[in-house]
């Protein structure tokens, strides 16, 4: 079920051309500035519960962040949104966790 308000995706509150085709996906909604001030003219453009986005350019191709909070079903949500949003590279990006200790 797609749930828009207003012309933008429900819970990341984006629409077609806020976002870049590329985006980075950390966790942690505090590192989104932190990544975004690698890009070039990066802009705030949306924080709605765990999701921040910036959108700025990388070699003069549009590339956005956004974070996805802590865990899996949070992530789904931002993936699929993003997708709606014109988005269709996603890179996670931070930490990770395992159960195997040979990892």
């Amino acid at each position: 079920m797609v749930m828009e308000v207003d012309g933008k995706q429900y819970h990341v509150r984006l629409g077609k051309g806020d976002v870049g085709r590329y985006v980075l996906l950390p966790g942690d909604p505090g590192r989104c500035e932190y990544i975004a001030k690698y890009l070039d003219d990066a802009k705030f453009v949306s924080s709605n519960r765990e999701y921040v986005t910036y959108t700025g350019t990388l070699d003069g191709v549009p590339v956005s962040v956004t974070s996805t909070g802590i865990g899996c079903p949070s992530a789904a949500i931002a993936v699929e949104e993003l997708y709606r949003c014109g988005a269709d590279t996603f890179v996670r990006v931070g930490t990770s966790g395992h159960i195997q200790k040979d990892l």
